[in-house]
């Protein structure tokens, strides 16, 4: 029963390490244009994390062409309004994460909780 519980632990820690998959809304703040409110719909596939940024309305605006996972943090590449950007995040809590774009801009966000 012990192997079973230590399994069965090890196995929902697992589980919760990954954070990042979902969706995020995000706020970029100070950008030229004002506050930018973006949501990024993030998923694994094959082991890969790689998603999508929707507008407020949730239309695509473009592919996150690339995520680098290093630690608790996430870089995700993407580009917007003819520019390729970069964001980092970290979690805060389990709901919340903070971080910056290309290093200027701060950015903070939270997990959009679906109802099921």
């Amino acid at each position: 029963a012990l192997v079973v519980a230590l399994f069965l632990g090890l196995n929902a820690k697992a589980q919760t390490a990954d954070y990042f998959p979902g969706k995020w809304n995000v706020v970029i703040m100070g950008t030229p244009n004002g506050d930018a409110k973006l949501t990024f719909v993030l998923e694994r596939k094959d082991g890969k994390l790689g998603g999508i940024v929707q507008d407020t309305t949730g239309k695509e605006m473009t592919k996150i062409t690339q995520i680098d996972e290093k630690d608790k943090t996430i870089n995700a590449a993407f580009t917007i309004q003819s520019y390729d950007v970069n964001l980092m995040l970290e979690p805060v809590d389990d709901d919340h994460v903070k971080g910056s774009l290309m290093g200027m801009f701060e950015a903070k966000g939270i997990r959009i909780k679906e109802n099921h």
